[in-house]
């Protein structure tokens, strides 16, 4: 074959095809790096919607109870047994207990009480006593346990007596004549317990006697051998008591100003109002008497009662405290407060033009809060030592006074406008504002949770 000539191959290039797909995928890429970056770098405010709450002020309390109550000491000496149960009513010549010198009675009250059994009806008392007892127990007041077992014990004993009593004129063993029966000189309620605290009242109280780990108290028991002058019970003569409990001065104060306050008793959840009064000892202590006209026969065995004051709640706009702040503005007299031509409300401040030459100025200004003579200026245009011109006169006012107020940063219109609010009530978390105030809050409002994140004035959203 002859030569041929040489042939120069020459590699096409595929044209660059772009890929779609990669194309978004790298756009929402750069997005997401910008938003997250955007993120961090902005502040960050939480809002808070403003509603109507309520806040209750509720005060648990230990306190003395005071009583019209005298103790009755045994006229004979002997063996006692009694006749009417540990927190029974008793009227005037009722039979109370009786003392035998010879201590038979008891022998025969025992005897007695193995061979008789109870009727029907005392052990429908017995079981109602129980049922009762069970359905409001609660177990953080266990000492209770004892007292019901002593109110058992003094039941039993008055059914068993008073079975004594009723044969005693057939019991040959006994000579009644030296059985002495003793009767009630007083209409009231008979307890058999007594520590003291016997018709003192609300002045006799010192610091010391509510200590409830220094208490203590003597009970008496049947059958038991009491000589002339013993305390042989204790009676409760009126249904008018007062429980005294300790308080600070302040929590004094606003009682008395409330002249009757609710109370909760803790054992049994019942509720009854009370009047307020007051006492201060030399110490200083201040102690306060709630005063009742019923319930006395209910706790006339108890001489601390744990109580729960039911304050009246307080309502309005309900706040978290961290969203409160407090800023400071300029007092200004109302007469030199004026509307300027674009029909807002603002100040005419004197100042000088660009060759020196005096001028005046209008400066709007917002009004947070007034009193009868001034008004609050925001401080963002206005300075301390600004002369301000009063309308239609030469009086002149230099700026000086300066005032703080308590509120909240409002951000309805897209930027922290303060508002001042006016506090009803506080605890450790949230405050109950007055609403609808003339320079304040409504319901619904949305503002800064926490306040320490902007500043006045400041722009919140582009």
């Amino acid at each position: 074959m002859p030569n041929s000539a040489p042939t120069n191959i020459i590699k096409y290039k595929k044209p660059m095809r772009l890929n779609v797909g990669i194309l978004i995928f790298v756009f929402i890429l750069i997005e997401l790096i910008a938003a997250i970056s955007g993120y961090l770098n902005n502040k960050h405010i939480s809002p808070y919607e403003v509603r109507t709450g309520s806040l209750y002020t509720n005060s648990l309390y230990t306190g003395i109870a005071l009583r019209k109550e005298k103790t009755v000491t045994a006229e004979d000496s002997g063996y006692v047994n009694y006749y009417v149960r540990e927190g029974q009513h008793v009227a005037v010549g009722d039979l109370v207990y009786t003392v035998d010198e010879t201590g038979r009675l008891s022998d025969a009250a025992a005897e007695l009480t193995e061979s008789n059994s109870m009727t029907d009806a005392d052990l429908s008392r017995m079981r109602t006593e129980i049922s009762g007892f069970a359905s409001n127990f609660n177990e953080n007041y266990f000492s209770e346990v004892y007292s019901f077992k002593n109110n058992l014990n003094s039941k039993a004993i008055e059914l068993s007596n008073m079975d004594v009593l009723n044969s005693i004129s057939d019991i040959s063993s006994l000579n009644s004549s030296l059985v002495h029966y003793r009767y009630s000189g007083d209409s009231g309620v008979v307890t058999y317990t007594y520590d003291g605290f016997e018709e003192k009242n609300i002045e006799d109280l010192v610091a010391a006697d509510f200590d409830q780990s220094q208490y203590s108290y003597v009970q008496m028991t049947a059958n038991n051998l009491v000589s002339n002058g013993d305390v042989i019970y204790r009676i409760c003569t009126n249904e008018d008591w007062m429980i005294v409990i300790r308080t600070d001065a302040e929590t004094a104060a606003a009682l008395m100003e409330m002249e009757y306050v609710e109370v909760k008793f803790t054992r049994n959840q019942y509720t009854s109002w009370a009047a307020v009064s007051q006492y201060v000892d030399e110490e200083g202590n201040y102690l306060t008497g709630l005063s009742f006209t019923n319930s006395m026969i209910t706790f006339s065995m108890d001489r601390f009662i744990s109580i729960e004051l039911l304050l009246d709640n307080h309502s309005g706009l309900k706040i978290p405290n961290s969203a409160i702040a407090d800023k400071d503005f300029y007092i200004v007299p109302k007469e030199y407060v004026t509307i300027g031509d674009s029909g807002r409300q603002g100040v005419v401040r004197e100042t000088t033009d660009d060759e020196g030459n005096p001028t005046q100025e209008f400066i709007e200004t917002s009004i947070y809060s007034e009193t009868e003579d001034e008004y609050y200026l925001d401080n963002l245009e206005l300075r301390q030592g600004d002369v301000l011109d009063k309308s239609g006169s030469p009086d002149t006012y230099t700026i000086r006074l300066t005032g703080s107020l308590q509120g909240v940063y409002n951000i309805n219109k897209g930027y922290a406008e303060f508002k001042e609010i006016s506090i009803l009530y506080s605890n450790d978390d949230y405050s109950i504002v007055k609403p609808n105030t003339t320079y304040g809050l409504s319901e619904y409002d949305y503002i800064v949770l926490d306040a320490s994140t902007v500043t006045d004035g400041e722009m919140l959203y582009d």
